[in-house]
Parts: structure tokens; C-alpha cells; sequence
């Protein structure tokens, strides 16, 4: 049976570092391929390495058909799930994947509900007849367990704690993930994918302007660890001066101010009993 190869789902999911493809490969080569490929029609889904490195060396491999597959949608949930399971998955690739779960997971929420509003304007008056029961061991609706519309089973990430949880990550990493998702520049994508920078020095630097992003990835790890402390202090504001600070500077002028005046009365009032002496000696 002819295999065939897609790109796109290829790279959907990052490729093996050398270190880890030479351990599959060394694996392989003094176990066999215990793990079946992973086929949707003649497609590969599951097993890429493992079959480049079966073709390399002439060895046998076993394939296994997923007949649930209905759309490149279920196939790339599909793929998500066993990835997110995976402990060789680095943080950033969890927080990656989960995010575009939820992405696939919104837009099919939005197009069924879309597609139920149609039906419901278009359908005819209910029939009272109560509708024919369905099998106990099938879905509602017999969608596969990753889609959205599966009554159980399905993971929908109503809020930004269930996609945390189900990439095995803290709410906060997700955020930061999602914010380098956005605003970083590939070059900064690719160090914290590496390892050079971490997610949080990552996401602090993405909120540099592009060029600047770049200069400091093209630099290397140090470069991009200024750079993360350059844009947290930019980011820190001057301490605003309290209510309670104002009102004391306030006193403190009005206090100055009634002093000199008391300061000018009493040079005043002085002059005056001079004057009224000198009146009272012409006056004698």
C-alpha cells in the first residue's frame, strides 16, 4: 500500500530536536517500530519520523486505520490530543496546541449553532410522535469524541482555566503564550521554542517594537534576556504621589504663606506704635 505524505500535517506539529530523533532512531533500530502507523486512507497522520526512519533502514511497520476521521478538522484535534499527552512536549508546545484546540473547537461551536438556527427557521411544526430512541452505546449525534458538537467527551475551553488545564499549565503561561502567539516576532518564536529564552522573557519581549525583536533574537539568549529587562522597565510607572501626600503639600504652602503674612502684620503693627508715640510726644 502506497503511503502518502501531507506537508501540512507533517509540520502541524514541531519536529524532533537531533538529540530526540537519534534516540527514536537508535530505538527502532535495536527494538523494531513497535507502534503502528497512524493512517487516514492512504493518508499518514501519525508517525512521520518513525517512517522515515523505517524507509532509511528497510524495516517493517505496522499500520492501523482511524475510520472516525470526517474532515482535516478532526485530524488535527486528533493530533493536538495525543501530543498534549506526550511529556516530551515542551510548555510553549502545550500552550500552542490547546490554543489552536480552542481556535478549531470555537469555530465549530459557531458554525453548528449557526447551521441549528437555519434548520430551526426552516423546519415545518413538530410532530407529536415521540422521535424513535437511539442506541444506548452511541453518541447523540455519533460525532467522533474531539468534536465540539459530542454531548461527552469533548473538551470545550469555555474560559482560559480549562484550556490551562488541559495543556497542564497555569492560567497565567497561557496568557503569556497567547500574547507571544500574537505580538512576537518569528525570530523570538523560535528562541523560546529552543529553549534560549523562557516564556515569560519571551512575552515581555514581544511587546517590543518588531525590529527591535528581531535585533535582540539575532543576538542570541543574553541579548534577548536585556531586552526582556529593558521592556519590564519601561513598562514600570513613576510612583503616583497619594491623596494623602497632595493634601500635606497643600497644608504645607498655606502654613508657609500664613506665616509670612503674620511676619508682614507684625512689621505693620510695629510702625504703627511708632507712629502713635511720635504723635503723643508732638501732642505734649
Amino acid at each position: 500500500m502506497e503511503i502518502l505524505i501531507n506537508e501540512s500535517l507533517k509540520a502541524y506539529i514541531d519536529p524532533l530536536t537531533p538529540d530526540e530523533y537519534e534516540a527514536l532512531e537508535t530505538s527502532i533500530l535495536a527494538e523494531g517500530c513497535r507502534d503502528a502507523l497512524v493512517l487516514w486512507g492512504s493518508v499518514l497522520i501519525d508517525g512521520h519520523n518513525r517512517y522515515g526512519i523505517c524507509r532509511k533502514h528497510d524495516l517493517p511497520f505496522q499500520t492501523v486505520q482511524n475510520t472516525r476521521f470526517q474532515s482535516m478538522d478532526d485530524v488535527h484535534l486528533w493530533m493536538i490530543d495525543q501530543h498534549l499527552g506526550r511529556r516530551s512536549v515542551s510548555d510553549f508546545q502545550r500552550g500552542v496546541l490547546a490554543l489552536r484546540k480552542r481556535e478549531i473547537l470555537a469555530a465549530r461551536r459557531a458554525l453548528a449553532e449557526e447551521q441549528r438556527a437555519q434548520a430551526e427557521a426552516a423546519a415545518p411544526e413538530p410532530d407529536t410522535a415521540p422521535a424513535a430512541a437511539e442506541p444506548a452505546d452511541q453518541d447523540a449525534d455519533g460525532a467522533p469524541p474531539w468534536s465540539s458538537d459530542a454531548p461527552a467527551g469533548a473538551t470545550v475551553f469555555d474560559s482560559r482555566e480549562d484550556l490551562a488545564k488541559a495543556a497542564r499549565l497555569s492560567s497565567n503561561q497561557v496568557g503569556l503564550i497567547e500574547k507571544i502567539q500574537k505580538q512576537a516576532t518569528p525570530e523570538v518564536v523560535a528562541a523560546v521554542k529552543s529553549g534560549a529564552i523562557s516564556i515569560n522573557a519571551a512575552a515581555a519581549v514581544a511587546t517590543l517594537p518588531a525590529e527591535e525583536q528581531r535585533a535582540a533574537a539575532m543576538a542570541g539568549g543574553d541579548e534577548l534576556k536585556q531586552a526582556a529587562k529593558r521592556a519590564r522597565e519601561s513598562k514600570r510607572k513613576p510612583r503616583e504621589p497619594k491623596a494623602n501626600d497632595a493634601a500635606s503639600a497643600g497644608d504645607a504652602a498655606e502654613l508657609q504663606a500664613l506665616r509670612q503674612r503674620v511676619e508682614e502684620l507684625t512689621v505693620e503693627n510695629e510702625a504703627l506704635r511708632r507712629e502713635i508715640a511720635a504723635l503723643q510726644a508732638a501732642l505734649a
